[in-house]
């Protein structure tokens, strides 16, 4: 088991480690612990660890992983062999002493149909999204931090078609596909003695393994550029994550990551190439500790006299206020709540309804 290699070093919390229903542990400078249980967070307040043990864990666990963490390098980043993460800050980087944070890695992922169950999105949503996978959109899944982007992602792998051959690429393996002509490919961080693979690298060598679908875990950087000469050039159907705060800011935040690629791209051009690749945005919140898709929307052409997307609202989960920084005057969905009966916005010139926005029709 992967914890056995860090247990040994941290004795006063291993129950919380091996606590199966603890997702998250998290060790501040204070001294003061907490932990994600079930999606929320509560503290710890029967258990302490002693600022020097600490100190050591984080060394011996380092070592252990084969990385370094010192006064010269304050900063632990390491995966267990399971993928679980353990970060580390020292101090004097860290006010107040060490800072530990221990993710879990997740071993069950939910099916769409049982995040219908449970509540993370409605079963208007799944059908239209189904739809648009089998019809080969691209849908790039938006939200924050532990919002389950990943936990959706590979829930809507599900519905790709068995014979499609399907190249996923992530910075650590984490999702859990049955497709039969499956290729999975991993980066890696640079080491002493071997460079560094990034998600770039291997989604440029991924154009050259025939892929019918592209999975990438998620877009942080300069590979959002190589992404969408991807999906703009024939392989179309495929899935990513990106960290943002609306599914319209998503977009935002895609153009801010091709512009790290430093190919020099006009900002116009950037834009209308995002409107090309991309068909849908699902985006994903935290409300009272739950999981849910918070909006659905459908990406149309770019307008560059008002600089803004043409996009309709498809859903809005109740009580979320519309996000109008990406939305053209004119074109800005009211306020809306659940699936959107009629038209929330146009898209190329024409009126579109919630069935034909998916469809194509």
């Amino acid at each position: 088991m992967s914890f056995d290699l860090i247990l040994p070093f941290l004795r006063p919390i291993a129950d919380l480690i091996q606590d199966p229903d603890i997702s998250e542990i998290m060790v501040n400078g204070s001294g003061l612990i907490f932990v994600e249980r079930h999606g929320q967070l509560e503290e710890v307040t029967d258990v302490h660890v002693d600022e020097r043990n600490l100190i050591v864990a984080v060394k011996n666990i380092a070592r252990a992983l084969g990385d370094d963490v010192s006064e010269q390098q304050p900063i632990l980043d390491s995966r267990l062999p399971d993928g679980s993460r353990v970060a580390a800050i020292l101090p004097p980087c860290s006010v107040g002493g060490t800072t530990l944070t221990i993710r879990k890695f997740q071993t069950r992922f939910f099916t769409a149909e049982e995040l219908v169950r449970i509540g993370t999105m409605t079963p208007e949503v799944l059908d239209q999204v189904r739809t648009a996978i089998n019809q080969h959109r691209n849908i790039l899944i938006s939200g924050g931090t532990s919002t389950g982007k990943t936990t959706l992602l590979n829930a809507l792998a599900a519905f790709l078609p068995t014979g499609h051959r399907v190249i996923v690429i992530e910075d650590t393996a984490e999702l859990q596909l049955d497709q039969r002509n499956l290729v999975r490919l991993e980066a890696r961080r640079a080491q002493v003695d071997l460079p560094a693979v990034t998600i770039r690298d291997l989604l440029r060598a991924t154009l050259r393994l025939r892929p019918d679908r592209i999975l990438v875990g998620e877009v942080r950087g300069g590979e959002a550029f190589d992404l969408l000469q991807a999906l703009n050039t024939g392989h179309s159907g495929s899935l990513s994550t990106i960290h943002a705060n609306s599914a319209s800011q998503a977009l935002a935040r895609l153009a801010s990551c091709v512009v790290q690629s430093a190919v020099e791209l006009p900002y116009q051009a950037v834009r209308y190439q995002i409107a090309d690749a991309i068909d849908l945005v699902l985006h994903l919140g935290r409300h009272d500790g739950k999981r849910v898709v918070e909006e659905l929307l459908k990406v149309g052409r770019y307008d560059s006299p008002r600089d803004g997307y043409e996009s309709v609202v498809l859903f809005r989960s109740t009580g979320i206020a519309p996000d109008t920084s990406e939305a053209p005057e004119g074109d800005r969905a009211s306020d809306i709540s659940g699936v959107i009966p009629s038209v929330a916005g146009r898209v190329d010139g024409g009126a579109v309804g919630v069935a034909d926005a998916v469809t194509g029709g």
